[in-house]
């Protein structure tokens, strides 16, 4: 497991346990997110742009919620998977966001492989929260495969994400 991933499961494992006595986990609708950001901006072994849609379910289990994602990059890797995010709401408009989901990968090449069909991405997220719910946030992710390969390269992704209540897009 990466120091990153280590670090933002320490980050979300604190924040979860205050989370019965923090006022400010509030309760939000379930949204689709847009993002869109550099990847692979670290290592910059094979830089582009990544693409990603997430479903955030408002079922709460405890303070961890259910999502699932889709991601696609300019340089053709690809990824396919589900976990669970705390909302961790500072004051009434900043809300920060760890998240931690198994991935299915697909692609690679010669520049950077993965090594593994299956990566563990992790990430933090800060937003601003509008009247209507909708966030607009930053975020940084990193992907690993948790050395399950035989090399474990990992990479990162910093991202704009633009989060929508579902109701707002498709009704009650």
């Amino acid at each position: 497991m990466s120091k990153v991933t280590k670090a933002l499961l320490l980050a979300a494992g604190i924040i979860g346990g205050f989370g019965t006595s923090f006022p400010a986990f509030a309760d939000d609708p379930d949204f689709l997110s847009f993002s869109a950001g550099s990847y692979d901006w670290n290592r910059q072994k094979e830089e582009g742009a990544e693409f990603r849609l997430e479903y955030r379910s408002d079922a709460k289990f405890w303070v961890f919620k259910p999502f699932a994602a889709i991601a696609g990059t300019s340089t053709g890797q690809g990824f396919l998977g589900a976990g669970v995010l705390i909302d961790v709401f500072l004051g009434n408009r900043l809300v920060l966001t760890p998240s931690f989901a198994p991935h299915l990968y697909t692609g690679g090449n010669s520049k950077l492989d993965l090594d593994y069909p299956l990566e563990f991405r992790s990430q933090l997220e800060l937003a601003y929260r509008f009247d209507d719910r909708s966030r607009l946030g930053i975020a940084v992710s990193h992907y690993s495969n948790a050395s399950l390969g035989k090399t474990n390269p990992g990479t990162e992704s910093a991202s704009l994400i633009y989060s929508v209540p579902f109701d707002k897009l498709f009704g009650n």
